[in-house]
């Protein structure tokens, strides 16, 4: 198996870190990686196609031109055509705003993090079963709490709980997460954490866990990434 992981874009988010540790879990179980730290990187959709999966972590990007000219379309072409897709936090779910149709491809565009990075929050397993999930229970994090627009054709793997209040922007109150997450109200909204979804043949594989590398560092969290990826590189050879 092949990787292209396309690290760069706002520091906040620790592209390079988080990317090593990517990087590292797919070295692992014996997939070749390329990391590149330029956007052009996505331009030559012959070589894309080639690949079995590719990582986009690359927060936000230039307002201006949010993708290099001539990157959008072999990106898309290439995941259409079965090479996977597959990505964490903001790296892949908050980047190229503007563009409508990458949106479409990953399944949701980041939009609020209520409570910030402080945020201490309990991520749900399922609905749905899936390899990437098996055998794992509910966890918790510290770390920002994504609220996002999703697509309803996503695959739920794991979700999170928000105060309504919370999600209807009236401010983060830490009492009222903590007893959404003791289940003590129905007064919430309940949001997609990870995700799978097909694009085209391609699959897509996201999870909004990942704010900094430290996060990772919870066993769940770096699983449901491990076999997210392989999971995305291993719909190519089925193509």
């Amino acid at each position: 198996m092949k990787a292209l992981i396309v690290r760069g874009g706002w520091p906040g988010h620790e592209p390079m870190q988080t990317a090593d540790i990517a990087a590292g879990a797919l070295r692992r179980e014996g997939v070749e990686v390329e990391i590149a730290e330029s956007l052009d990187a996505l331009g030559n959709e012959a070589r894309l196609r080639e690949l079995d999966v590719i990582v986009p972590v690359w927060t936000m990007g230039d307002t201006k031109e949010p993708l290099p000219r001539g990157t959008l379309a072999p990106l898309l072409n290439a995941v259409k055509a079965g090479t996977g897709l597959a990505g964490w936090h903001g790296g892949m779910c908050d980047a190229f705003r503007i563009e409508v149709e990458y949106h479409f491809m990953t399944g949701g565009q980041w939009v609020s993090h209520p409570g910030g990075a402080q945020a201490r929050y309990r991520v749900r397993l399922g609905p749905q079963h899936s390899p990437i999930t098996e055998g794992l229970g509910d966890f918790y994090v510290t770390s920002e709490q994504y609220y996002m627009h999703v697509d309803p054709g996503v695959t739920v793997l794991a979700r999170t709980h928000f105060p309504l209040a919370a999600a209807s922007g009236d401010g983060y109150v830490p009492e009222a997460q903590e007893a959404v997450d003791r289940d003590e109200t129905d007064d919430v909204v309940v949001m997609p954490v990870t995700w799978t979804k097909r694009y085209g043949k391609g699959r897509v594989f996201y999870t909004s866990l990942g704010h900094v590398a430290a996060v990772f560092d919870v066993p769940e969290v770096l699983t449901m990434l491990r076999r997210g990826l392989l999971w995305a590189a291993a719909g190519h050879a089925r193509s």
